[in-house]
């Protein structure tokens, strides 16, 4: 099985990091893209990262690398994963949206169990933020309509469903996930800090694992 890490976006993309620009989403995905990819290597599996520009490589051109290596090793031997952080906003404001979760595109797929595989291990590996989340809502960090772990279970499972170019023109299973929001101010600590970081990143790589290791995958 090969796995494909892409990032979000790029240095040159407008508006995708904090108010205060201490996150940058083109430089902490590309962080957390790098640190999951060789810690899949250390584990004895083939990761690749998809983007190693800092430019923002069209999402035409992401599609046709996925594609090509899909051609190459057959889709089936394929999987992508992108990893991005959310925003509740784009005007530059602080906002009180938060929480994970990650997205396929629409219908029955393979995707679908490699998004549940990866929701779970976010369960286990975002437990100090889910445990500290209460706290920091009551305190008015988060309004009243947040969850640290979303999910929409309408057709039986957690992912979102969104027909997103990356999800969509890519023909192995392809999943997007949102590390909490670039735009909160309790999940900025939490990306930025050493163990948010390795949260995301085991989270990542042991849903990813966990997928590989069924047999009916």
């Amino acid at each position: 099985m090969i796995i494909l890490i892409d990032n979000g976006h790029g240095i040159d993309t407008a508006g995708k990091c904090s108010p205060d620009k201490r996150l940058l989403e083109y430089k902490w995905s590309r962080e957390i893209a790098g640190l999951l990819c060789n810690f899949l290597k250390n584990c004895g599996y083939d990761a690749q990262l998809i983007v190693t520009e800092e430019t923002d490589v069209p999402l035409s051109e992401r599609c046709r690398r996925v594609n090509a290596i899909c051609d190459k090793h057959g889709k089936d031997n394929v999987l992508l994963v992108s990893i991005h952080s959310n925003a509740a906003g784009s005007d530059n404001k602080w906002k009180l949206a938060g929480g994970w979760c990650v997205y396929t595109s629409p219908g029955q797929t393979k995707a679908d169990t490699l998004a549940t595989e990866i929701w779970n291990a976010a369960n286990e590996w975002l437990r100090p933020y889910i445990d500290r989340f209460p706290m920091l809502q009551s305190k008015g960090e988060y309004d009243s309509r947040q969850r640290p772990i979303r999910a929409d279970w309408t057709d039986g499972d957690p992912d979102y469903e969104a027909r997103f170019t990356i999800l969509t023109g890519t023909r192995c299973a392809a999943v997007l996930t949102e590390s909490l929001f670039q735009d909160n101010k309790a999940d900025v600590d939490f990306l930025l800090s050493d163990e948010g970081k390795n949260a995301i990143v085991r989270l990542h790589a042991d849903g990813i694992m966990s997928y590989i290791s069924k047999p009916d995958k």
